[in-house]
């Protein structure tokens, strides 16, 4: 894709499923990354090798991305390492649990707004400042955050809901400097649904789309390498769908 080679672009929650993919396919594309991990060290360095096995450039840094100075640690390490930074892939965040309303207390939704929204926030904060008058970023929205999620998902839903408000405003206020657009995947084949989906579930999900079936992390992550080129460059303030054909009404 034009415009990819040699850019710096910083990854979060680079270390397993979506994240790792992009990571991948963006060093595949010629950038070069730089990966931060929280829970996942083991595939931030898989991911890392693979790159550097490849013929890329990649480092990884751990970083709680909750925390406004561990958010500036990963955008400090792109340029130290690299010399700039081009671009922000935002995918750290995550469900924690399902809970319904009942059974969650203020404490629960804070920290499932901050894993989502507030580490969104950091993660742009530190990076456009070191970007400059030039870049890219990508959030990271999810299918939820358009129907409500499924049972359990209210705060979570809630939070990704944000994300796109905050990708649209974002890219109204970074323009035309800095393009902001999102990703709003449906049901993608992921530890996280290993994690908090139910087996049927999945099955009557992907049975519901019009291609019948989940979606991969590396079929994410070619959206992403798209929006992060120059092939996108009359694109800002956009949520794009990745669930095989769901509608919402």
């Amino acid at each position: 894709m034009n415009g990819l080679k040699d850019k710096v672009i910083l990854v979060t929650g680079g270390g397993r499923d979506i994240g790792r993919a992009c990571a991948e396919r963006l060093a595949e594309e010629g950038a070069r990354v730089v990966v931060t991990y929280f829970g996942s060290a083991a595939g931030a360095q898989a991911s890392i090798a693979a790159i550097s096995a490849a013929g890329g450039k990649a480092v990884a840094i751990k970083a709680d991305m909750t925390k406004a100075a561990d958010a500036q640690a990963a955008v400090d390490k792109a340029v130290s390492d690299f010399g700039r930074l081009d671009g922000l892939v935002h995918v750290a965040g995550g469900i924690v649990a399902r809970k319904t309303l009942a059974d969650m207390d203020q404490a629960f939704f804070q920290e499932v707004i901050d894993i989502n929204l507030t580490s969104l926030f950091n993660a742009t904060k530190a990076a456009t400042a070191a970007m400059g008058s030039r870049g890219a970023i990508v959030t990271f929205a999810s299918q939820a955050g358009r129907d409500g999620g499924g049972p359990g998902a209210l705060a979570y839903a809630t939070s990704k809901g944000a994300v796109m408000t905050y990708t649209r405003a974002l890219a109204k206020e970074l323009g035309p400097k800095i393009r902001v657009n999102s990703v709003c995947p449906g049901m993608i084949s992921t530890t996280f649904h290993d994690t908090f989906t139910k087996p049927e579930v999945r099955e009557r999900v992907a049975a519901a789309t019009p291609l019948k079936r989940e979606g991969s992390s590396q079929e994410v992550a070619s959206l992403v390498a798209f929006l992060m080129s120059d092939d996108a460059a009359f694109i800002t303030g956009a949520c794009y769908d990745v669930n095989g054909g769901t509608l919402f009404s």
